[in-house]
């Protein structure tokens, strides 16, 4: 038997909105109270729950900004979150293809005219948190210099099915570029 992957609301994506919720909620405690036991271990046990398998159960699963971000530290030795906090442009390329649910279970934003406007505008909230919390928007703040070989990152980076949509490294190259 072929395994299933469900495209629709299921327990995985219930369950992986609300350890997002959890840990949006966290860092901001953590912002103000760093001491604070409990959001701190509320965050272990998040961070725990992204990397357990089960948030992935039945789901096509997307790493491509990880293997972005991999090749971008092999290239410049940038800090792995860091990176990823910048690559957050990598889902202005994927949005079309489904990120409208995020927008709304996760971030709280009102359905849109479109499914597109209601993801674009998930991903601004995200961006919006980055920089709130204090992490690098660009490559600049990372101190990665402008002359960066973008091209040979992107041409080395491991393309990944994606669920949302198989990137090319051209794609990837005009992620990195910008």
């Amino acid at each position: 038997l072929q395994p299933v992957f469900i495209d629709e609301n299921n327990l995985s994506d219930d369950i992986n909105e609300a350890v997002m919720r959890s840990v949006i909620r966290n860092i901001r405690i953590l912002l103000t109270d760093p001491e604070n036991y409990d959001a701190r271990s509320e965050l272990a046990w998040a961070s725990a729950m992204a990397e357990n398998g089960v948030l992935k159960i039945g789901k096509v699963t997307d790493f491509q900004a990880h293997q972005i971000q991999h090749q971008l530290g092999a290239y410049t030795d940038c800090n792995h979150g860091a990176g990823l906090a910048v690559i957050i442009r990598l889902y202005r390329y994927i949005y079309k293809s489904g990120a409208a649910r995020f927008a709304q279970n996760v971030w709280g934003i009102a359905p849109r005219d479109s499914d597109e406007e209601t993801a674009a505008a998930g991903i601004d909230a995200l961006a919006a948190f980055i920089k709130e919390i204090g992490l690098p928007t660009s490559f600049a703040e990372l101190g990665i210099p402008a002359g960066t070989d973008f091209r040979a990152i992107a041409d080395s980076t491991n393309v990944t099915a994606g669920c949302c949509k198989k990137l090319t490294h051209d794609e990837i190259y005009e992620i990195l570029k910008e």
